[in-house]
């Protein structure tokens, strides 16, 4: 084993992460065994979110469904509402479909290969290496964000991101064990999590610094280098909350494909990540005294979006009506994006107010 292997498996005994998916070193020695279901789960909720966000959520699913089998009994919009707030809602559809595909293709049961794991839905090549690494012990190279970080540094990579993913991931294997490579991938996450982080790393304290190149010849925080970023172009759009005589406000589901897919949401004009909507009371669903609620602003990976919110009361019921109509007081059970959450709030301040308190 390679003394940088060896060095931060034996940092990682001591000084790992408690995290509700996972398995300590102390308890894999007294025989607790891994569970691919809280990997796969983890993982899947990790992707460009962090740790400290995902952790209620986590908690809240293995409540509600232990097991996968529990997952694939549930109900696609069970799903998107338990999800509701985390973001990347493609994640929360392909995680149903995956826990389908388990249950029918595999018997419930997670396939322990890469190419067995990369078969089925949502699951690509980072998130397989992780569950063979960490649920299975494959000898594979596990590469998140954090990884990239310390690998570039220790061999002070300075082809710039994403070029360099390739040399960083051999890299990376080269430095897997065949003993513990589930624990060495989680010890390098820790690492770049806690030590070898993006800015002002504790290098003093790191466990392989004797064999870090970039802190030996230059500056840590040089590395990685990335690629200069794009701008992100803004579009616009409007929507429309219409609220009845009965406090009710009018929600409608998106299309299934597409961003935000199968969420709920109010009535908005056009709008999609490649083009603008329409952004006046012109653009209303339907006549009614639309005023307007203010603007709000969201940023989504690859652009940013400004909606012009307006609001209507005293809407009657509407049999008619494209969607359905959800009490104030409720709507935080329905499975909204955070985009969404934000318009009602400018034309609702107290909407998703915690009930008891003042608003």
């Amino acid at each position: 084993m390679q003394p940088i292997t060896a060095n931060l498996l034996d940092w990682y005994d001591s000084h790992h992460r408690i995290l509700p998916w996972r398995i300590s070193p102390r308890e894999q020695k007294a025989g607790k065994a891994v569970d691919p279901y809280r990997i796969w789960l983890s993982e899947i909720m990790l992707q460009q979110t962090t740790v400290e966000a995902v952790k209620p959520y986590f908690n809240a699913f293995v409540e509600k469904w232990p097991t996968v089998k529990d997952l694939a009994a549930a109900s696609q919009d069970a799903v998107l509402r338990a999800w509701a707030g985390l973001g990347y809602y493609s994640r929360a559809r392909n995680l149903k479909k995956c826990a389908d595909a388990l249950c029918a293709d595999h018997g419930g049961a997670f396939p322990s290969d890469i190419n067995g794991l990369k078969s089925l839905p949502g699951i690509g090549d980072y998130t397989a290496a992780a569950i063979a690494s960490i649920a299975f012990n494959r000898p594979v190279a596990v590469v998140d964000g954090n990884v990239e970080r310390v690998i570039s540094r220790l061999y002070a990579i300075d082809t710039p991101l994403p070029a360099a993913k390739s040399e960083i991931r051999a890299r990376m294997q080269a430095l897997t064990p065949d003993e513990r490579p589930g624990d060495f991938a989680q010890a390098m996450m820790d690492l770049g999590a806690t030590i070898c982080t993006p800015k002002r790393p504790a290098c003093f304290v790191c466990p392989v610094k004797e064999g870090c190149e970039a802190l030996q010849t230059s500056d840590p925080e040089l590395y990685p280098v990335k690629a200069a970023k794009k701008e992100r172009p803004i579009r616009l759009g409007a929507a429309f909350v219409a609220i009845s005589a009965d406090n009710e406000v009018l929600l409608r589901s998106r299309t299934e494909t597409g961003l935000l897919g199968g969420m709920a949401e109010v009535p908005t004009t056009a709008w999609t990540a490649r083009q603008d909507g329409a952004t006046d009371i012109a653009s209303a669903p339907f006549a009614a005294d639309w005023i307007a609620a203010g603007n709000i602003t969201h940023i989504f990976t690859h652009f940013e979006l400004r909606l012009a919110v307006f609001k209507a009361g005293n809407i009657p019921a509407m049999q008619n009506l494209d969607g359905w109509w959800v009490k104030i007081e409720k709507l935080s059970a329905e499975a909204l994006p955070t985009v969404m959450k934000k318009v009602i709030a400018a034309a609702i301040p107290h909407a998703f107010a915690k009930r008891g308190k003042d608003v």
